[in-house]
């Protein structure tokens, strides 16, 4: 009977935390103005440490495909797709098999018809993208900048030269380490879904169609400024590829840990909402409540299990993680991955990111003497 009342007490408290930042006025204002001055703290601190990358020099063309692809003439798509292909020779190969799923061999005008559908049922898409995305200089201005950290700390690599936008249909996503996103890497090139970043409130996100795909926790992220570090994501795991022995709950903790440090590295002015894709009540509430988690986990045998239905809601996006109760976020393993790679670094501050990233889980966490109250 011990047992039980532990753990019903373990997950009341966390509850009962989680729900506390709307209970009264005062408790808010107390806790918000502790957090905020602990976030500056911190990102003084961080910006201290980091480093001047204005002369470290990368090359990046941004190539607006989705206007190239919208201005071909429809009546005679197979002799546009050559003009096309001069450009794009890498991407619209890429393009028309893995995004529309097609072929550019000739099929008996198959595929011609496809892509006539295509660039008329998403023509209302492709304006709203130009609207929102007038002027592309920022966003490029910010994968730069991204491009510019990863050479510092990653010399060797070869970082992609083009940023290229497309508009795909709305069920092209990829899956990378940290989530799943509408932008990929591909052997040249950041390829950038328009289709995913006009905005949380944009109406082709309200169709039944578009949240029968994408609920609201999920295009909540639609917004232009998760562009860079989408792009980043994508950088860090064609660095670091995931590894299919990562099976128990720590292995995927950890693994998600050293990319969101390595994704801190290459955006270190970005927000950290942005870069965890957790709301600032879900972030907050974790840092309150991260010995609480950390404990639920330990007392259930949970950071070694590898059973995927028993740690899924744990390292996959959700609208919470059930057992943690409202206002929790899902995939709470990507913030404490964040926390225990942070602590061994405080620890351990000569390793290096190759160094970490070559580190085992269990052995990170031992160094690490990850405790949190």
């Amino acid at each position: 009977m011990g047992n039980l009342k532990n753990l019903w007490f373990v997950v009341y408290s966390l509850k009962q935390h989680f729900k506390s930042y709307s209970v009264t006025p005062a408790m808010q204002k107390s806790f918000c103005s502790a957090i905020v001055i602990v976030i500056c703290l911190a990102g003084c601190t961080a910006n201290k440490h980091t480093p001047d990358v204005s002369g470290v020099k990368v090359n990046l063309e941004v190539q607006r495909f989705e206007q190239d692809f919208f201005a071909i003439d429809t009546n005679n798509i197979s002799a546009a797709m050559p003009v096309l292909l001069q450009k794009y020779p890498v991407f619209l190969p890429d393009f028309a098999q893995h995004i529309l799923g097609l072929s550019l061999a000739d099929d008996g005008g198959k595929s011609d018809e496809a892509i006539r559908m295509f660039l008329r049922d998403y023509r209302f898409v492709k304006d709203t993208a130009s609207k929102v995305f007038s002027n592309f200089i920022a966003v490029e201005e910010e994968v730069k900048k991204g491009l510019q950290f990863t050479k510092y700390y990653f010399p060797a690599y070869h970082t992609p030269e083009k940023l290229i936008t497309f508009i795909g249909p709305l069920d092209a996503i990829f899956q990378t380490a940290l989530g799943k996103t509408g932008d990929v890497i591909t052997q040249d090139a950041l390829a950038v879904g328009l289709q995913l970043h006009l905005g949380n409130t944009a109406s082709l996100y309200q169709s039944q169609v578009a949240q029968s795909l994408f609920p609201k926790y999920v295009s909540r992220k639609f917004e232009p400024a998760y562009i860079a570090v989408n792009c980043m994501k994508n950088i860090v795991d064609d660095i670091y590829p995931p590894r299919a022995a990562d099976k128990t709950l720590l292995d995927l903790t950890i693994d998600k840990g050293k990319r969101l440090y390595v994704l801190d590295k290459l955006l270190p002015h970005v927000a950290d909402t942005l870069k965890i894709g957790y709301t600032g009540a879900q972030l907050k509430g974790c840092y309150a409540n991260e010995g609480l988690i950390w404990s639920f986990l330990i007392q259930n045998n949970l950071i070694y299990n590898s059973d995927p239905l028993r740690i899924q809601s744990y390292v996959e996006e959700g609208p919470l993680t059930q057992e943690l109760g409202e206002g929790s976020p899902g995939n709470i393993s990507l913030f404490l991955g964040w926390q225990i790679i942070k602590k061994y670094m405080e620890k351990f501050p000569d390793t290096t990111i190759n160094e970490l990233l070559q580190l085992n889980a269990q052995q990170i966490l031992q160094d690490s003497k990850y405790k949190p109250r």
